[in-house]
């Protein structure tokens, strides 16, 4: 193991650790709700901003299947770029406003629920993978990169889809 890399895994891991415990803290702790209207707009922000990933993140696995492997870069950063954008987005409103609970009932709740636990369960472990999976490929280990990145796109994928579904869901499906 190289001592970059000695040094780039246990950084990617406590960034990985750091950013989970502070979304879980900001999530679970209740927040005064005159924070809320000036972060109003943040909810649509975010999922347009999980939107704009999991395009980048299609786009850019086209563009390596067709092996245009700068289009496939840029598009990889860009995702990354509003992942990164929505995780700041994402934890301001949740320091101002707190959560906002479902109020669906019945069998939408149930659908809602499962969607939503596994987006936060597939959230935290994205985290490690797309760092990973980035560095795998700002190093030039490319067989590496290509073998994390065979699990990190999928997963990103469902967790950028399914952050705009729960957006839906939570703001626009029950009133």
């Amino acid at each position: 193991m190289a001592a970059l890399e000695r040094l780039a895994l246990p950084a990617i891991a406590l960034v990985s650790v750091l950013v989970v415990v502070v979304v879980a803290v900001l999530t679970l702790t209740p927040r005064p709700a005159d924070g809320a209207a000036a972060v109003s707009i943040l909810p649509t922000l975010n999922a347009i901003l999980n939107g704009t990933s999991a395009f980048f993140l299609a786009l850019g696995y086209l563009f390596i299947r067709r092996r245009r492997v700068t289009p496939h870069l840029c598009c990889m950063l860009t995702a990354f770029a509003a992942s990164v954008l929505f995780l700041v987005s994402y934890v301001v409103y949740h320091y101002q406003a707190g959560s906002r609970p479902f109020s669906g009932g019945g069998w939408v709740r149930g659908v809602y629920l499962a969607l939503l636990i596994s987006h936060i369960v597939l959230a935290a472990i994205i985290v490690p993978l797309a760092l990973t999976t980035i560095y795998r490929a700002w190093q030039g280990t490319f067989d590496r990169h290509k073998r994390i990145a065979r699990w990190t796109l999928p997963i990103w994928l469902y967790v950028s889809v399914s952050g705009v579904v729960v957006y839906w869901m939570l703001y626009h499906l029950v009133p």
